[in-house]
This record gives C-alpha cells, structure tokens and sequence, in this order.
C-alpha cells in the first residue's frame, strides 16, 4: 500500500505561538488520518519538523506492524531546509532541530524503510496548512 502525508508547520513570529498539521492519505486519496495541534511558543522550524514526528505516530498506528516495512510513504511539505535535511543533502546545524531529526530517522529506520521525503509548493499543501492555522486561531481566541 502507498500513503502520502502532507505536513507542515509554522509560527506567528518565530518564536510565537505555533501550530501543526497532517493529512494522510492512501493512495486512492481516501483521508486516513488528519489533525491541527496548537504546541506552544516555538520556531518555525521546530513546528515542521514536530508535525512530522506526530504524523509518522499516527501512520504508525494506521499501518499493522507486518506492513510497515513494504509500505510507501511519501512525506510532502513546503520546507525546503527540512525536506533537504532529512533527505541528507543538509546538515543539520541548529541544536534544537536535531532530537527532531533523529526521531525521524529512526522511524526511517525501525518502521518506515520505503519512506521518501519531497518539497512541495505552499498551494499543494494547503489542507496541512489550514489545518495549522485552524489550531493557533483556536488557541489565540479561548
């Protein structure tokens, strides 16, 4: 089975309050699995790259363990810096950046060895980022 997962996250003022999205599809596009979190004051980078950890979980759920391991999974964001990072065409320099990463290489490794990575522009990831700015306008209004 294949699956794609569109991520994202951001924050209103880097650091400022900030939020994260996924979508996960099969691949006859039937939504799987969808969230928005609001997790506090962050960067914009760490928000990307905790909507990734949160949406490997969840596919984690979704996928029985037997699985996992010949399943497709295509991770689609409009973050070229951590897109660049997990495929290891960068380095990952900013310390508050690398438990994330490892978290998801590990995920590489354990459960997801068919995993791929890909940029996308903003307008094809809109429903990870209306899921994003869902949470923070729900958590700025209470």
């Amino acid at each position: 089975m294949e699956y794609i997962i569109n991520t994202d996250g951001g924050s209103r003022g880097n650091p400022g309050p900030a939020g994260i999205g996924y979508s996960i599809r099969n691949s006859l596009g039937s939504i799987l699995s969808e969230k928005g979190s609001y997790i506090g004051e962050v960067t914009n980078n760490v928000a990307e790259y905790q909507a990734v950890v949160e949406a490997l979980k969840e596919l984690k759920k979704i996928i029985p363990k037997a699985s996992r391991g010949k399943a497709k999974i295509e991770v689609r964001m409009d973050s070229e810096l951590i897109v660049k990072q997990l495929n290891n065409q960068y380095q990952v320099k900013e310390k508050s950046l690398f438990t994330y990463f490892i978290t998801v290489h590990n995920f590489t490794i354990s459960e997801f060895p068919l995993i791929k990575f890909k940029h996308v522009p903003r307008a094809e990831n809109a429903r990870a980022d209306e899921l994003v700015n869902q949470a923070i306008d729900h958590e700025i209004s209470r």
